[in-house]
């Protein structure tokens, strides 16, 4: 009896866990596993590289080297959505993934046990910035296949709650990755922190790339690659001839995202350290809560948008933003922990509203054949301009005119760009694949459609 009801629970349990639900949980968990590889580089960059890879530098400058460093993964990302799109949309999504992720936990596991800069001098620097840009070039690949697996298993009126899933990775990437530094940090002293202390989560990422790899391998393909026929033979070159305007949309849509995000959450770490004098753990333990509050508004935002359209509730995160960063910085100077949280939970509310339905807007925009290369290309070429920049234009920003007033400007500039790209949407792509030389057939935007 106990054995028939054990196996009846567990035909239960495995046919919950298939189809589009596997394909949401196993592209979540996947895409969590790779930010926090990527996140917990660009933390570290604020907080420790500076010292064991420039120490020659003053402090300013090495901040700045530092964070250059964390920029070269974002150059390095377009790229990965070229390469990986390329086969993405040739041989499939999920066999992609895979790679991407596998690429992404070796490189970060070899970061952990890199030598600084007493030890090997300038080859330190070098192969810090080689494996940062390996970095890129994985999460360059990763992010479009995952959204792509999880939408494209799913129905359409649903697609913005599926997609909103992979996106929820950004925040547990980064409650992950910022959790273990800041523990290792309150635990530590600074001297045992700064030797090996911050490399522990970085040797965590070898067995998570060996759980995601293990994850995804019973993940079943996309059943729109699989229905679409004949694949692209150039995706890239198709989706530049066939796609310019969602091209165009989805790179200026991305921008303010970016941006608020950034400096918001990394730019907090080194205005809390080095303008008003506070504790590294302060900023760590605000992100982290930020980043919880975060999960869910993905979520919900992204079922909004199924029902609202993309556009309105991407707009509405936008437009809060560039109200909300003119208080952001005013409660940081009081100094008070839990007006602190309070200023970066109130911007990850807004910001939450741009980035839920951020990946069913950028991947309706292109036709399945070519949607993989457009869609990572869309995303990725944006963040050079926007995520790579951001903290440090930032600091210059502040270094040059001596106000956090610089910076509020510099995002309010970077939402007026989204809401540009917003207006210039084509509208979702509806239909059959698009054939070669052809665009895409769309809904008319007078509908709005989500």
């Amino acid at each position: 009896m106990s054995t028939d009801t054990g196996t009846l629970r567990a035909g239960r349990l495995g046919r919950w866990f298939s189809g589009p639900r596997r394909a949401i949980i196993v592209s979540s968990i996947g895409t969590s596993l790779e930010w926090y590889d990527y996140f917990l580089y660009g933390t570290a960059a604020v907080l420790v590289f500076r010292q064991l890879f420039f120490p020659d530098a003053d402090p300013a400058t090495g901040l700045l080297l530092s964070l250059a460093t964390f920029g070269v993964g974002f150059a390095s990302r377009p790229v990965g959505a070229m390469l990986f799109g390329h086969f993405g949309d040739r041989i499939g999504r999920r066999d992609v993934l895979a790679a991407t992720f596998l690429v992404m936990g070796t490189s970060t596991f070899l970061v952990g046990l890199l030598p600084g800069y007493a030890s090997i001098g300038v080859v330190a620097p070098v192969l810090l910035v080689l494996l940062r840009v390996i970095q890129g070039l994985s999460l360059g690949g990763q992010w479009g296949g995952a959204v792509l697996m999880a939408m494209e298993h799913g129905t359409r009126e649903r697609r913005g709650v599926t997609s909103s899933w992979v996106q929820v990775g950004v925040p547990v990437g980064n409650i992950l990755s910022t959790g273990l530094l800041a523990l290792a940090a309150v635990l530590l002293p600074n001297e045992a922190f700064l030797e090996w202390g911050w490399r522990v989560p970085f040797l965590l990422s070898g067995g998570l790339a060996l759980m995601g790899l293990w994850i995804r391998r019973g993940l079943t393909e996309s059943p729109e690659f699989e229905a679409m026929g004949e694949p692209s033979r150039t995706p890239l070159l198709e989706v530049l001839r066939t796609h310019p305007r969602a091209l165009g949309s989805a790179f200026l849509a991305r921008i303010g995202s970016d941006v608020v995000f950034y400096v918001f959450t990394f730019y907090l770490l080194t205005y809390l350290e080095s303008q008003l004098g506070m504790e590294r753990s302060v900023g760590l333990t605000v992100v982290v809560i930020a980043s919880a509050v975060q999960l869910p508004l993905l979520v919900l935002y992204g079922r909004i948008s199924d029902r609202w359209g993309r556009r309105r509730v991407y707009a509405f995160g936008a437009i809060g933003s560039g109200v909300w960063v003119f208080a952001f910085f005013p409660l940081l100077d009081t100094g008070v922990f839990w007006i602190i949280t309070a200023a970066v939970v109130g911007g990850i509310v807004f910001e939450a509203a741009m980035y839920g339905p951020q990946a069913a807007f950028i991947a309706e925009l292109f036709a399945p054949r070519v949607r993989y290369s457009g869609t990572g290309l869309g995303y990725q070429v944006a963040g050079v301009p926007s995520g790579a920049l951001a903290p440090i234009v930032a600091v210059m920003l502040f270094q040059w005119f001596g106000s956090a007033q610089a910076v509020a400007w510099y995002v309010v500039a970077s939402v007026l760009v989204t809401l540009v790209g917003l207006a210039l949407s084509p509208g979702p792509w509806r239909g059959p694949s698009a054939p070669p030389g052809q665009p895409a057939a769309r809904v008319p935007l007078t509908r709005d459609a989500p």
